[in-house]
């Protein structure tokens, strides 16, 4: 046995990569800064109770869990370091003004996110709580793209979409249970057959979304053509409005809009969106809207946020 050997998918950081990512890591802090988002250190280790109430099973899965020699209970190695931002709003941040907050720091996973990917992410972000609606969605989107800018990062592709609609659709068909999650994954594949077959019992205009929404992808004119192609539901109306406002918001910034993109579906509420760069199909940055993340604390408030892995950026910058 190599005594020298790291587990598989955990790999030192080296010169001058490392500075690199420390020079990164310090532009986009003072970037938050000067925005008046405020940094948070959360612990690299918690106690399953909190870390994990209230989280999907993916993250679940993807925790490191050991027992507490001092007490006897479970702990958990963070994944991810929003609900650990969530608590910190909930319950040491207490009271309803609007919190803007910022993190750094070290996640494991038990398995990699994809190939070759690390299983020790260096997760940066930042988030807004307490601020409803298009306003907060556009502020964080904006942090984003000029956090990519001040990184050297240029000419990223933006993909948004909106959980809400496929949300809307799923309500109204009165779909549940092993129904829902095998449209779900249709849709996540874009298998338009697999669409058309597990949706054929459905009213006509309901099966019809549900066939159009793989279809509803490109340029501001996807959501043109989606008002148009859609039922007329109060939710998808809302959903649609709330993409048209930040479409108008980024300007010039060109982005593709997605609307059976379900990223995150049993996490987040409203908007998600990713950041692309040519030739790396997987994303650098991503986030969305997730209201309902504070809720296992007893506070669900409006959530926005996005995060990075300092290590993609480092590898897409180069």
């Amino acid at each position: 046995m190599t005594a020298w050997l790291l587990p598989e998918n955990v790999e030192d950081v080296l010169p001058p990569q490392a500075w690199r990512m420390e020079d990164m890591r310090r532009a986009l802090l003072d970037l938050f800064r000067r925005h008046g988002y405020q940094l948070v250190v959360p612990p690299l280790i918690e106690y399953v109770d909190s870390l994990l109430t209230g989280v999907g099973a993916d993250l679940d899965l993807k925790t490191f869990k050991l027992v507490d020699q001092m007490s006897g209970r479970l702990m958990g190695v963070r994944a991810d370091i929003t609900p650990q931002v969530a608590r910190i709003d909930a319950h040491l941040l207490a009271g309803n003004a609007i919190n803007r907050l910022c993190y750094a720091g070290s996640v494991l996973h038990t398995q990699p996110d994809g190939f070759h990917r690390s299983r020790e992410p260096i997760q940066i972000g930042a988030e807004c709580y307490g601020e409803p609606g298009a306003t907060a969605d556009l502020e964080i989107l904006t942090l984003m793209l000029q956090g990519l800018d001040a990184c050297g990062v240029r000419g990223a592709q933006l993909d948004i979409g909106h959980v809400g609609v496929y949300r809307a659709l799923a309500q109204a068909a009165g779909l549940s249970g092993e129904a829902e999650h095998r449209l779900f994954g249709a849709l996540q594949a874009k298998d338009a057959s697999a669409v058309a077959a597990l949706t054929a019992e459905l009213p006509g205009d309901l099966r019809a979304a549900f066939v159009a929404l793989p279809q509803l992808y490109g340029d501001r004119s996807a959501l043109a053509e989606a008002r148009a192609r859609l039922p007329a539901l109060p939710a998808v109306a809302a959903a649609l409005d709330t993409l048209d406002a930040l479409d108008a918001g980024l300007g010039g910034v060109e982005a593709a809009y997605d609307l059976a993109e379900l990223r995150g579906y049993g996490y987040h509420s409203g908007v998600v969106f990713a950041a692309y760069t040519a030739g790396r199909s997987r994303a650098i940055a991503q986030g969305g809207r997730y209201d309902e993340v504070g809720r296992v604390f007893g506070r669900a408030r409006p959530a926005t946020g996005f995060s990075l892995d300092l290590r993609e950026l480092a590898a897409a910058g180069a």
